[in-house]
């Protein structure tokens, strides 16, 4: 652990910032094992019963949190031994600290505030991206892939959150919630793999996606979310190969 003697001193704020990482991911990781388990949104919560929304992702499509939680870890360690007071993964920290500080707490939000939830999940959102739009160029699978990755499940997580809740508040049928929220999450999707050419993102992105087709099988819906995945992985490897 390093020592952190002059609070005035740039490296040993880097240093600092290195820990709060560390600290924040230590916290997020641990949260589910907290809290009662968290499988979605309690229907009783919201004026209108939500029990399975077509937006949602099939139980299995969850288990990216595993890779998620560990890789996050992983990189938060390497970023404070090896890397704490540099400058191209300093400039990245706040917003991750920021994003993974929110989402220690969200689970236990989650269980009993699904509007605030939401609101948190969209503020982890855009702490993710916006320390991608600053991730350092080096040691990319120990930056880039695993915020990516993170960055990309939470696009998806956090449309379908959106969407359950104004499902859930009668601001629409299901079903065409759903093909809005798809289509939201697709647009910026999309947008973002392009910008930022991390190749993570649009796997995340995809394997939620495919995840709505195990949800609503062969249907229109879960066609087009088919689709969406394909389209995202050909972009995704079209940016490897060039």
């Amino acid at each position: 652990m390093p020592d952190l003697e002059n609070p005035d001193d740039p490296k040993d704020n880097a240093k600092l910032k290195a820990v709060l990482v560390l600290v924040a991911t230590i916290a997020f990781v641990l949260s589910p094992f907290l809290s009662q388990p968290f499988t979605g949104f309690d229907p009783a919560q919201m004026p209108i019963p939500v029990t399975r929304p077509p937006i949602q992702p099939a139980g299995y499509a969850f288990s990216i949190w595993g890779v998620i939680y560990l890789w996050l870890l992983a990189a938060a360690g390497f970023g404070l031994m090896r890397r704490d007071t540099a400058p191209d993964w300093d400039r990245a920290r706040w917003p991750l600290f920021a994003s993974l500080a929110i989402g220690a707490g969200w689970i236990a939000v989650a269980l009993t505030a699904p509007v605030m939830a939401t609101i948190l999940i969209w503020a982890m959102l855009a702490g993710a991206l916006w320390a991608l739009f600053y991730a350092p160029a080096r040691d990319i699978g120990w930056f880039q892939l695993p915020v990516g990755l993170y960055a990309g499940w939470l696009t998806a997580a956090s449309c379908v959150a959106l969407g359950t809740v104004a499902m859930g508040y009668g601001l629409g049928s299901e079903m065409a919630i759903s093909w809005l929220m798809l289509l939201v999450a697709l647009l910026m999707a999309l947008a973002l793999t392009r910008r930022l050419r991390i190749v993570s993102y649009p796997i995340a992105v995809a394997w939620a996606l495919v995840g709505v087709l195990a949800a609503n099988g062969l249907t229109p819906f879960g066609a087009a979310a088919a689709l969406g995945a394909l389209a995202l992985l050909g972009l995704a490897l079209r940016q490897t190969r060039g």
